[in-house]
């Protein structure tokens, strides 16, 4: 699918932006905005959500063009509300995403019953095992930590969270879990012989390329914005005198 990658600002209106690129959709459900803005820009949308401009124009960019490299953390003014979309994501992932996926390759094997579509579903479920708990220690380690870390922020001499764990343990645990969802798309494509459950297959490789463009995002925020700013903030704690 090609878009039009127009750069989002303030001054757009809303529906205009969602038309050039509808995967914003995805963007608007994860900071909780509904539709139905009629003719309003994308500041009175935000405004009137209670979202932050700066953080919903930096994510809408990105998927506008996942390359992007220049972010300015200066400008990310809510990081509470930066882990509320990484979060409704996580649940998006696990209970809208995955679930589809794993019914589609459900349904092809009991069409066309077989080893190598069975390995498949073994390749899927192994994935999702992984990716489950990557996603339940981030909720439940990671993001708590950074919001503990931004209430506190320099105030405190040193937050009792920054005793057992900085962010550095998040770099180390922080795998790259698009690269098994690359190998499945090319079981599918390279290895799986074709039995005529082309538009199934078809289905899951549109659903698996749709979501590695999201994941690729989702890691971009967590990699180039919400690792800099714990690490700023960490340093500027350490760094203060007794």
């Amino acid at each position: 699918m090609e878009f039009k990658k127009i750069p989002l600002d303030e001054s757009m209106k809303m529906t205009e932006a969602i038309l050039n690129n509808p995967l914003f959709l995805f963007v608007l459900e994860r900071f909780e905005i509904n539709l139905g803005f009629e003719d309003k820009t994308v500041a009175d949308v935000c405004s009137e959500n209670h979202v932050s401009l700066s953080v919903f124009l930096m994510v809408c960019n990105l998927f506008n063009d996942p390359g992007l490299t220049e972010v300015d953390l200066d400008k990310i003014d809510d990081i509470e509300q930066l882990i509320k979309y990484l979060k409704n994501s996580h649940r998006f992932y696990l209970e809208e995403k995955y679930p589809e996926i794993s019914r589609k390759i459900t349904s092809m094997i009991e069409q066309y019953p077989g080893s190598e579509i069975k390995m498949v579903q073994g390749f899927f479920e192994e994935y999702i095992k992984e990716v489950t708990e990557h996603i339940h220690y981030e909720n439940n380690i990671v993001f708590p930590y950074v919001i503990e870390l931004f209430r506190k922020g320099t105030e405190a001499q040193s937050p009792k969270s920054l005793k057992h764990y900085a962010v550095i343990d998040y770099k180390k645990h922080h795998s790259n879990i698009e690269e098994k969802l690359t190998d499945l798309k090319n079981l599918l494509i390279k290895y799986l012989p074709q039995k005529g459950e082309m538009s199934i297959r078809r289905s899951i490789l549109f659903d698996l390329f749709e979501l590695e463009y999201d994941l690729n995002i989702h890691q971009k925020i967590e990699d180039t914005i919400l690792i800099p700013l714990v690490e700023e903030i960490e340093n500027s704690i350490k760094n203060q005198k007794p």
